[in-house]
């Protein structure tokens, strides 16, 4: 009996032990913002798709939103072409597996016959759970030569 017992609670502790997640890393966020821009340009509904949040919500420029389909949607649309983007200046301040970036956005292209050429620096919340890193939030602000307030 006190063999069956001790086979019990030794699988019993096996079993209630759950893999603690690792923290999000900087190489982590970078990788997952490189693949929703890779989605991007290669209008890949399901890489844009994979990589946000179920909650995620894009700020607009002229301060309104943009839910998560409609940025899915607008990934693969046919009215939106890109003909060339970059991203660069990354600054990432990880808060456990939370992660605040600011990228410097440029892109060329046309969107529903309107061309356009942005110079836009970007705000991004991606979080990780459950080791899964999503993008759960995006604001972009473009860029201008003659600041007023900083």
């Amino acid at each position: 009996m006190k063999y069956f017992t001790a086979i019990f609670l030794l699988l019993l502790a096996f079993t209630s032990c759950k893999p603690i997640p690792s923290a999000l890393t900087r190489e982590e966020v970078i990788a997952v913002i490189r693949k929703f821009d890779n989605g991007w340009q290669n209008k890949n509904l399901k890489t844009v798709d994979s990589v946000l949040a179920p909650a995620y919500i894009y700020f607009t420029q002229s301060g309104g939103t943009f839910s998560r389909d409609s940025v899915v949607a607008t990934a693969g649309s046919p009215s939106y072409t890109l003909e060339n983007v970059s991203r660069s200046a990354y600054f990432v301040q990880l808060y456990g597996n939370t992660a605040i970036v600011s990228t410097r956005w440029q892109g060329k292209g046309v969107y529903h016959g309107r061309p356009f050429d942005e110079d836009q620096r970007c705000s991004l919340t991606i979080i990780k759970d459950l080791n899964k890193i999503e993008i759960l939030s995006e604001h972009c602000t473009p860029i201008k030569e003659n600041s007023i307030f900083h």
